[in-house]
Order: structure tokens, then C-alpha cells, then sequence
């Protein structure tokens, strides 16, 4: 009996120690998530806001001819670069030469006249009346002269001011009235070089503008077809009035355009500068979460739980995210993108990094400044 009892005891009690084995151990646990943190970037950065607007041509001239005839040539090469000054149409000069000899010849008579006036005037062989006459006379034959030596000048169409002339609008060979008629507009030049940035900026943005007047006003500009802003002015003009309809302001830029390059009419992004500098905290856009209509960041903790802080978001600078409120400048943010959404109290495994701008600051004036030891938090603006 005793031969058939001991194994059934031995298997008794290795199903005893088994069973004991699993109750300790359990379901195996998974180790912490891995993530990066690192503390905010901490700089100097200057605010700058957004607009949309167009280049305009500081001067824009009609060109006429100031007197009338026939058209007889051009001189000049459509869409090139004209100065002030520059022969760009001729009239034919034959009908204002003979009326300036006419004029001339007039003129001599009437000298002659006077000289004879003041001759018998003198011996008293003529009246005070009569030589005012041709005193008069002589006054206006010489006014003629100048009036039609300036009909000759007139035969010559010069470039009104210094720009880039268009196509012409009437051939040689047609006869124009010449003066103010629409119809004779003989071709236009707009001046380029420095060009105006034109754009409309709301009230609160005037007044931001004004309360810093002297602090700001730089302003940098790209196309539609660049990515970064290589274009750089200065406002030189606001209006005086807001637009009643928009509730808007229009503001102007000054460009620098040595090549012509920037042509009127084209749109252009700008960015304005808002004023002075201002210490703030930096972090990546990866870092900031979305947390219904606000934005958070993760802050891990020092026994690696896991704290979402609501943050107030600021312009981009370098790449990287202003927060104006929400981080002590010696929060440990987990700044790697793959962790989004973390339960609170969460245990992470934090690895340490070091936040550095993504790209050089075009558009920002950014000077690094140390963290001190007994680092505050970063102050709203």
C-alpha cells in the first residue's frame, strides 16, 4: 500500500509548487515607453506678424505728347530701363520751325518799333499813349517767340521721370492731337527701383504700430514662389484714415529693387516686425498637443510620471514654437512627436536631448541667453 501512496503524494505536491510558482509571478509587465525630453529653448526673439499685399510702382506716368502733329518716330526699345530726360518719340519739327521764324521775324519788326518809339518819344514827335502801343506790341511779339520755340521744344517727347517704359501705343506715322486727350497716350514708364510693398493691416495692428513707433518697422517679404523671405524694406508710410467698409489701414513698405526684378502687381507674403525683443521659451512643434481647443505639452516629472500642461502658444521663430505661459524653463518636455496622447501619472523612461533651431532666423533677431540656476518662468507678452 505504501508503494502506491508515494508517487501520489510527489505528484500532489509538485502540482502544489506549480500552482504556488504561477500565483507569484503573473501576467508579465511591459516596461515604460521610452521618450525624449529636453527643457525649453530659451532666446531673445521679436514678434512679427503676417500680411498679404502687392508691389506698386512709386511713379506711374501717362506719356503725351504736349503738342500736336505727326507722330514721325520712336527711339527708344519697348520694356527697357529709360532715364529721366531720354528721347523717346519725335514730332516732325517743319509746321514749329516756320511758325517760330514767323514769331521771330515778327518780334524783330516789333523791336524795331519800339526802338523808333523811344526815339521820337524823346523829342516829343509822338504821345505817351502812342508809345505804351507799341511798348505793348513789341512785349507781346517777343512772348510769341517763347511760345513757339516751345512748340519746337515740344516736337521732342522725353521721358518724364526714370523707370521701365512700355510698349508704345501709337505707330509713327499717325497725327495726334497731343495735350491731356486719352486717346494720345503714347506709352507709360513706371519707376521700380526702390518699389513699394502695399498692404492692409487691422486697427489693433495700427495701434500696436503706433505705441512702438521707432521699435519696429522692418519688414520682409517673399513671392509666391519662394520659401523664405529674401526681400527686406521699411515701412515709410500709413494712411490717415481707416477704410470704413473694412475697418483696415493701408501701411507701405519701401523694397530695395536694384535688378528690377520685382515687378508692380505682383503679390507678395510679408512679415512686419512688431517691435522689441522679448526673452521667451521655445519648443518644437512636435511637442504641442492637442487637447480639445487647447494646447498642451507633456512635462515629465522627476520620478518619471507624466504632467500635461495647458500652454499659451507665440509666433514660430528658428522653426521652433514661442510658448508664452504654461512652462517653467526648467520643465523636462517630451519633445519626440510619436507620444501624443499620455494617461497622467503615466511612467516613462525619459531620455535627455537638447532642443536646437531647425533652420537659421530669416525672420527672427534671436540672441541665446544662459538659464540661470534659479530659473523663474518665462514672462507673457
Amino acid at each position: 500500500m505504501r508503494k502506491f501512496l508515494a508517487p501520489l503524494v510527489a505528484t500532489a505536491a509538485a502540482a502544489l509548487i506549480l500552482a504556488g510558482c504561477g500565483k507569484k509571478d503573473g501576467p508579465p509587465q511591459m516596461p515604460p515607453p521610452e521618450v525624449s525630453v529636453a527643457t525649453p529653448l530659451r532666446q531673445s526673439v521679436v514678434d512679427w506678424d503676417d500680411f498679404t499685399g502687392r508691389f506698386e510702382a512709386p511713379e506711374s506716368v501717362d506719356v503725351r505728347a504736349r503738342a500736336g502733329g505727326y507722330l514721325q518716330a520712336s527711339h527708344f526699345r519697348e520694356g527697357q530701363y529709360v532715364k529721366k530726360g531720354q528721347l523717346l518719340f519725335t514730332l516732325d519739327p517743319r509746321p514749329a520751325e516756320a511758325a517760330l521764324a514767323a514769331a521771330r521775324a515778327q518780334a524783330r519788326l516789333a523791336a524795331a518799333d519800339m526802338a523808333r518809339a523811344e526815339s521820337l518819344l524823346k523829342v516829343q514827335a509822338i504821345s505817351r499813349e502812342e508809345y505804351d502801343a507799341k511798348r505793348s506790341a513789341n512785349e507781346v511779339a517777343q512772348a510769341s517767340v517763347r511760345a513757339r520755340e516751345l512748340d519746337l521744344e515740344f516736337t521732342r517727347v522725353t521721358a518724364p521721370t526714370s523707370g521701365v517704359v512700355s510698349d508704345r501705343r501709337v505707330d509713327p506715322g499717325n497725327v495726334i492731337s497731343g495735350g491731356a486727350s486719352t486717346a494720345d497716350v503714347l506709352t507709360t514708364i513706371v519707376s521700380t527701383s526702390p518699389i513699394h510693398f502695399v498692404f492692409d493691416a487691422s486697427e489693433a495692428q495700427l495701434l500696436k504700430e503706433q505705441r512702438q513707433s521707432g521699435k519696429g518697422g522692418r519688414v520682409q517679404i517673399r513671392l509666391q514662389d519662394e520659401a523664405e523671405y529674401r526681400w527686406n524694406g521699411a515701412i515709410d508710410f500709413t494712411d490717415n484714415a481707416l477704410d470704413n467698409s473694412s475697418g483696415a489701414v493701408r501701411m507701405r513698405a519701401v523694397v530695395q529693387n536694384p535688378n528690377g526684378f520685382l515687378k508692380p502687381g505682383m503679390y507678395g507674403k510679408a512679415k512686419v516686425e512688431g517691435g522689441q525683443a522679448y526673452d521667451a521659451l521655445l519648443v518644437p512643434e512636435d511637442a504641442i498637443v492637442a487637447d480639445g481647443a487647447r494646447k498642451a505639452v507633456n512635462v515629465v516629472a522627476p520620478d518619471g510620471s507624466v504632467t500635461m500642461k495647458t500652454v499659451s502658444l507665440g509666433p514660430v521663430s528658428q522653426g521652433l514654437r514661442v510658448i508664452r505661459t504654461g512652462v517653467r524653463p526648467d520643465d523636462k518636455v517630451i519633445v519626440n512627436g510619436g507620444v501624443r496622447l499620455m494617461a497622467p501619472g503615466q511612467k516613462v523612461k525619459a531620455k535627455v536631448v537638447k532642443i536646437e533651431p531647425k533652420a537659421a532666423a530669416k525672420t527672427t533677431t534671436t540672441v541665446t541667453i544662459p538659464v540661470a540656476s534659479s530659473a523663474t518662468p518665462a514672462s507673457g507678452r
